[in-house]
């Protein structure tokens, strides 16, 4: 406060006024940004855990991995909420605790890499729509598109060994169209799922899911 007596007393005595206003008003800023900081984290905190609990509610479970559980959409509902960089950070979170606690159904460390830590992170992209009215059902179509992609590269890498292989009754001898058929059997219906999700919640959670809450 001594500092700041002393800096002012060069400053003339109709200007100290604004002075000492915008000082407050960069004190209120930062004290702002600090408290939506703590509480994008503590948010995130909660959905990741949301989703890792959901993630046991599997309707469906496949032989080599993959699963159908409306356990994505905590996660892209935050990236709505937050943006583009949170949502990956809590995606890349949640497949940690997927690779530590769901059993980790992988072939290898490269396995581990694609199916887990790199396949849940892109449902962050939905945070590219954050704001937009319609947002949370564009934002879930591209987060699990960028999910599916990632699951489809691990397919035609390093479970193409799986081929010729059969599956859903059908022999596969390509590993590209084996990885689709099979990441897409489970995939679509989780983004189905989702999306009837958001669906549900829209209306009476509009501004939230819009973020107008946070202030």
């Amino acid at each position: 406060m001594e500092m700041l007596d002393i800096v002012l007393s060069f400053v003339p005595h109709y200007t100290r006024w604004d002075v000492l206003r915008y000082i407050d008003f960069q004190e209120e800023k930062t004290m702002n940004r600090t408290h939506l900081s703590v509480r994008m984290l503590c948010e995130a905190a909660v959905m990741v855990a949301l989703a890792q609990i959901l993630s046991y509610l599997k309707l469906m479970e496949l032989p080599n991995g993959g699963s159908l559980t409306p356990a994505m959409f905590p996660i892209i509902l935050f990236a709505v909420r937050w943006g583009t960089a949170p949502g990956l950070m809590a995606g890349f979170v949640f497949g940690l605790l997927q690779l530590i606690f769901d059993g980790a159904y992988a072939w290898g460390w490269q396995s581990m890499l694609l199916d887990y830590l790199a396949a849940f992170t892109p449902l962050g992209l939905a945070g590219l729509f954050k704001g937009r009215t319609w947002g949370i059902f564009a934002g879930t179509v591209v987060g699990c598109a960028g999910r599916f992609l990632v699951h489809y590269i691990s397919g035609v890498t390093i479970y193409k060994i799986l081929v010729p292989t059969a599956f859903m009754n059908w022999t596969f001898t390509s590993p590209s169209f084996y990885s689709i058929v099979y990441n897409g059997s489970y995939m679509l219906p989780n983004t189905v799922i989702a999306l009837a999700i958001a669906a549900l919640l829209y209306k009476p959670m509009k501004r939230y899911i819009l973020g107008q809450d946070i202030q």
